[in-house]
């Protein structure tokens, strides 16, 4: 893992956790409830398809590579973007509409994503928390989730991080203590995940560190939770976008990482069992 990489995670480790309210668990509660009301049902975006697929984060870094990928395969688009400039830039493109608006509130997560079949979030802040010690990695993720499971959306790929949940292990305790603060916001929102939206087609991808150079075309996915190493950001791009679609990856919580990228947190360059996406 580069020395770029951890000078820019300790940028933004530096705020104490934010607790979920009780308004939050309680509309999750309310989610989890319709869920299981329409559990034997078809809603948006069962089958083999989802013709439009909500992003948040798709104005830079990996989730605006999602984006392109997903115009690539044919799928329109909805993102969520907070500045005018992503707004111009992205409605621009054709088969995107954009929408301003601020993952941090949850009416506007809910607004755009309203007729959507599918969401994906790349959410992540550079910056930390805000100034009321709210987290995006935490509070703009749990927005998504939320409004998934009120909307009916059942198809769900969150992108997290290596270093989450099950995945502590395998992070070198100093390149953890740097990432404390944000592996603790990105767990939350997996965790809420897991144990509310039980009835949801959903799969969090945790990739290594973040690379801005050209994808290589041999990142893998692994339920190896040891898994360690870096991966290209339109490599990890590439296989959320496969991952959307896998018939196969279902309530599954899966590594990014590239085997053929040398890496320092990977000095033994031990390997992983690749996941066959269906």
């Amino acid at each position: 893992m580069s020395v770029k990489f951890l000078l820019a995670a300790a940028s933004f480790s530096f705020a104490t956790a934010f607790a979920p309210t009780t308004s939050i668990i309680q509309n999750h509660h309310n989610a989890h409830r319709l869920q299981k009301q329409s559990q034997f049902f078809m809603v948006q975006g069962q089958g083999d398809s989802y013709k439009t697929v909500f992003v948040a984060g798709g104005s830079k870094g990996v989730g605006r590579l999602v984006v392109d990928k997903l115009l690539e395969e044919g799928h329109k688009v909805v993102a969520l973007v907070r500045s005018d400039e992503a707004l111009s830039e992205l409605s621009s493109l054709k088969d995107v509409t954009a929408i301003k608006g601020d993952a941090m509130e949850y009416k506007d997560v809910e607004g755009a994503m309203d007729g959507c079949d599918a969401a994906i979030s790349t959410l992540g802040g550079g910056s930390g928390a805000g100034e009321d010690g709210k987290w995006v990695d935490y509070v703009g993720n749990n927005n998504v989730i939320e409004a998934a499971g009120i909307l009916g959306v059942t198809r769900v790929v969150l992108v997290t991080s290596i270093g989450c949940g099950s995945s502590k292990e395998a992070t070198p305790p100093s390149v953890y203590e740097v990432l404390k603060n944000v592996l603790i916001q990105k767990e939350k929102a997996e965790n809420v995940l897991i144990k509310y939206y039980t009835n949801m087609n959903w799969t969090i991808i945790r990739p290594g560190g973040l690379v801005s150079d050209t994808p290589t075309g041999k990142a893998i996915l692994t339920e190896d939770t040891m898994a360690i190493g870096s991966i290209r950001r339109g490599d990890v791009a590439d296989l959320v976008v496969r991952t959307l679609s896998s018939k196969n990856t279902q309530k599954k919580i899966l590594s990014a990482v590239d085997p053929s990228i040398q890496s320092s947190a990977n000095p033994d360059g031990k390997s992983a069992e690749a996941f066959a996406l269906a």
